[in-house]
């Protein structure tokens, strides 16, 4: 018997997601870019969320798990793509290395209404 991770839980009036990586679902790749990398992980939360029912405009935090602990600038850069008004709260811990080349991942809360 295999375990299941959810791409996203639904309690309440909130949407929790899980770690989303910045795997492209066309591809299955990934990029060698963090920068590529964070805005493919953006792009791939906002269709869970829209699925889910919510969107970008309603996550109210994201956490943003780093393996290079130098990457805030660009992080920043997307991020402000992303939410140019009204950013979520945030945190952007540095970890072990991923496996398969992951750079980054990003789970965040939304609302559902």
């Amino acid at each position: 018997m295999s375990e299941i991770f959810p791409q996203a839980v639904i309690a309440d009036k909130f949407v929790f997601l899980s770690g989303t990586p910045g795997i492209n679902p066309s591809t299955g790749k990934l990029s060698e870019s963090f920068e590529e990398q964070t805005r493919q992980a953006f792009l791939n939360i906002k269709t869970i969320l829209e699925e889910a029912g919510s969107s970008l405009e309603k996550i109210v935090k994201t956490t943003v798990f780093m393996v290079a602990g130098n990457d805030f600038a660009l992080l920043n850069k997307v991020y402000n793509e992303i939410f140019p008004a009204n950013a979520p709260a945030r945190s952007a811990p540095q970890v072990m290395p991923f496996p398969g080349g992951i750079l980054v991942s990003v789970e965040c809360i939304a609302l559902l209404e």
